[in-house]
């Protein structure tokens, strides 16, 4: 039991240091447009497969902070979005709903890949664990996606349209094909990498 304790805090703290090191970085958040692809819900997704949907959720708390803190100094178009901070373009004050946006998708990044892929495990076996494991992967970053890109639509629909200069009945259009498109190749990014990190520390965390 210590041992295991020891290592799940170990990987706890070698999690937290990749994503503080892809958040100063260009890594993590990387412009794409009026929005950011990014890569740091991957150690999230990969922390909540192998140290649980408690930890990961917490890591997925602090990506939510971090991305908030991101829209706060790093000023986009799309900032107010993410900070309360940033005045929204069409009300010209920041909006508490923003904390939402920024925070309760991350938080679910560590946990529902931890459920998809047991949920997996449990019926597929031990043979197809690379195919469990990747579409884990997949689950946890379209759960970022799908649910940012959503509460973006439901809270800022009109200030949306505004910074990108189309009808507000275009908007939902736009979404779509955020997700479809860089969403759809981050998502099979982490799925890739998932596939292969969670193969090698599950192999560990046995030992």
């Amino acid at each position: 039991m210590k041992d295991q304790n020891v290592k799940s805090f170990t990987l706890t703290a070698m999690f937290l240091a990749i994503m503080i090191i892809l958040a100063v970085t260009p890594l993590g958040f990387i412009p794409i447009g009026p929005i950011n692809a990014t890569t740091m819900h991957i150690p999230v997704i990969i922390a909540s497969i192998i140290l649980g949907p408690r930890i990961g959720a917490g890591l997925g708390a602090v990506f939510g902070v971090i991305s908030l803190a991101r829209a706060t100094v790093v000023i986009t178009p799309m900032s107010f979005v993410f900070s309360p901070f940033i005045a929204n373009p069409l009300t010209n004050h920041g909006d508490w709903r923003a904390v939402i946006v920024a925070i309760i998708p991350r938080i679910l990044i560590g946990v529902i890949p931890y459920f998809v892929y047991k949920g997996l495990h449990h019926f597929m076996k031990e043979k197809a664990r690379p195919v469990s494991l990747f579409i884990a992967g997949l689950a946890g970053s379209m759960t970022n996606t799908i649910l940012v890109m959503n509460l973006i639509f439901f809270f800022f629909k009109d200030s949306y349209a505004d910074v990108l200069q189309v009808t507000a009945n275009a908007v939902y259009g736009v979404i779509l094909g955020i997700i479809f498109g860089s969403g759809l190749v981050e998502a099979i990014v982490a799925g890739i990498a998932t596939m292969g990190v969670c193969a090698v520390l599950l192999r560990l965390m046995k030992k």
